[in-house]
């Protein structure tokens, strides 16, 4: 049996990774600040929880030992460009000296779509530079790219479909910007793929792996899609570029973790679609789900429909 250190298991995409993996047999660490944020996945008879700050090189040093694969899956979305180089450059030069240290060659990170050093948010900046730090090591590493990742427990399409619960209409920022989502379940199993099969870490065809569903969607159409199943669609008004701006400025200001920044709107400019130049999840023999089938079996659980559709996924997993 295999020993993986998952960082970032108590996430959205890590609960599912946790879950996937201890179905498939592997013996997993995850590290959390607090042990009651671990919650979803202490559970797990294979999971074992550790309070650690992996932030401290010393402490992710000693999480390394006796571990033959680490996945990483820690990132933020908003913060200041001190934040974001932390968590998406500085750590990743933590994990490769950890690894080096102890002798772990196996690295699977999750970075996400339309990364690049000279993209137009901090947070596809940085997590570029977090690509290249892991590439220049000398490491078998597979980076995932994915899209918007949607599923139960999102804070994606649930949000929205909340908001318009409250709202009359939806103003938006951003509204024809293209997305191509991609389901929760399928980036677990991409990570799993890649942890049964260590050849994939070694072939620079397969180092790269673009996690993208077969739906391109704009947001204005994932807006309405979350009203639709949630059962509250209200029309949404595209805002023009200067007050979506303005908008997400103002919601910088809010309490609590934004729920759009001027990052965002940024990170928005561009397409977050696969290139087709990489390979994608049909390399890894996943055939990705389309939110029109996955959305109604969670965003809608009050309908009778889409509770049986729930059920049914459920049962196939």
């Amino acid at each position: 049996m295999k020993n993986v250190l998952v960082l970032g298991g108590t996430g959205f995409v890590g609960r599912h990774t946790c879950e996937r993996l201890h179905r498939e047999g592997w013996q997993i660490t995850v590290p959390t600040r607090r042990a009651r944020n671990a919650a979803a996945v202490q559970h797990l008879p294979r999971v074992t929880v550790i309070e650690a700050d992996v932030h401290d090189p010393a402490q992710l040093l000693r999480l390394m030992a006796g571990h033959d694969v680490i996945v990483n899956l820690v990132a933020i979305l908003h913060g200041s460009e001190e934040a974001f180089e932390r968590v998406h450059v500085e750590l990743p030069l933590a994990i490769e000296e950890a690894c080096l240290a102890e002798g772990v060659s196996r690295v699977v990170h999750v970075s996400a779509l339309g990364v690049a050093t000279d993209a137009p948010s901090r947070y596809q900046r940085s997590k570029a530079r977090g690509e290249e730090v892991l590439r220049g090591a000398n490491l078998d590493l597979t980076v995932l790219r994915p899209s918007v990742i949607f599923g139960a427990g999102d804070r994606f399409l649930n949000l929205f479909a909340q908001l318009q619960g409250l709202a009359p209409m939806v103003p938006l920022a951003c509204a024809e910007a293209r997305f191509q989502p991609v389901w929760v379940e399928d980036v677990a199993a991409a990570i799993a793929a890649c942890l049964r099969d260590d050849a994939i870490g070694r072939s620079t065809q397969g180092q790269t792996i673009e996690c993208a569903g077969p739906d391109v969607l704009t947001l204005r159409e994932l807006v309405r899609l979350a009203g639709r199943h949630g059962s509250h669609e209200r029309p949404v008004i595209g805002l023009p570029a200067a007050l979506g701006r303005l908008q997400a400025a103002v919601m910088e200001l809010m309490p609590g973790p934004p729920l759009m920044s001027r990052d965002n709107v940024a990170a928005m400019s561009v397409p977050n679609v696969a290139s087709g130049q990489l390979p994608g999840l049909n390399s890894l023999g996943i055939a990705p789900a389309s939110v029109h089938t996955i959305a109604p079996t969670y965003l809608g659980q009050r309908n009778g429909r889409s509770q049986l559709l729930h059920w049914r996924q459920q049962a196939g997993r």
